[in-house]
């Protein structure tokens, strides 16, 4: 496995080998992205000013490397103190969101 920082580009060349042999060398290919999973998101911090009896507010910043590509949405799960944890919103676009019916 090669340590390659994330969003670059590597160059390749490929040969076909058959019972005949080996074919020429490709041209050089145009690059491919190693794209990684993104970092975690940072900073989770609830906005006190919107809380109520029976909901909460929450936002986080987008964590610094995106994995080479642009993050598409989050996933914001919940654990009530019983381990088990469960999705609260799936596809989320937003570095915000509002738990209800808490």
């Amino acid at each position: 496995m090669y340590n390659l920082p994330w969003g670059s580009s590597v160059w390749a060349k490929v040969i076909a080998y058959n019972k005949y042999g080996p074919s020429e060398e490709s041209p050089e290919g145009n690059g491919a992205r190693i794209l990684t999973i993104p970092d975690a998101p940072v900073s989770l911090t609830e906005d006190i000013s919107k809380r109520s009896a029976t909901s909460i507010t929450f936002s986080w910043v987008a964590g610094p490397k995106n994995g080479g590509d642009p993050v598409i949405d989050y996933r914001v799960n919940t654990d009530d103190t019983t381990g088990i944890w469960r999705v609260l919103k799936s596809l989320h676009k937003e570095l915000t969101y509002t738990a209800d019916n808490l």
